[in-house]
């Protein structure tokens, strides 16, 4: 965490100089400077007089630190596997942590079924390009771009490309068990 720049964001949410900071801290400009620019570390004495100050405390200054949770993620951050004809790219890192797991799959021509033992929970589907079966014990369904698949997972199911084209759809299963 950049403290100086995070006290310099809730300075200047207040509507504060830095003189008029270091004049309510009994500091100096130039010290208020050091600190926004990371040039100087405060004393917790300091610190809390900053915070006392800019209308908050050490607990909750850290606190809203913690909550910041990442929202949006890149196709960089991606957690991509290969196997057997299938491309899964986990489109979130560590959502196994998550209550749903949703899961980018391209699978290639003819591709073998992905097979997935039953498990508690749902999974959830949608086909974006060439369509797949799903097989749920000893019924099989067919889902095509456009459309959707929801199924209960607790018995044997798996779901493959008999296709001559590539298939790919996003999968969410919950909870994750990938």
């Amino acid at each position: 965490m950049e403290l100086g720049k995070k006290i310099k964001r809730l300075r200047q949410q207040k509507n504060l100089t830095q003189k008029e900071l270091a004049d309510r801290c009994e500091l100096t400009k130039g010290y208020i400077s050091q600190l926004e620019n990371n040039l100087t570390s405060p004393s917790i004495t300091a610190l809390c007089d900053i915070l006392n100050a800019l209308g908050t405390n050490l607990s909750e200054f850290f606190k809203a630190e913690e909550q910041a949770e990442k929202v949006v993620f890149s196709e960089e951050e991606f957690i991509e596997k290969q196997s057997d004809g299938a491309t899964v790219n986990w489109v979130i890192p560590n959502a196994q942590k998550n209550m749903m797991e949703p899961l980018l799959v391209e699978l290639k021509e003819n591709a073998e079924p992905m097979e997935d033992v039953p498990h508690e929970g749902e999974e959830f589907g949608f086909v974006l390009e060439g369509k797949i079966y799903i097989q749920l014990g000893k019924q099989t369904h067919v889902c095509k771009k456009g459309q959707s698949f929801y199924y209960k997972a607790d018995k044997p199911h798996k779901i493959g490309n008999k296709g001559k084209s590539k298939a790919k759809f996003l999968w969410i299963s919950t909870p994750p068990n990938f």
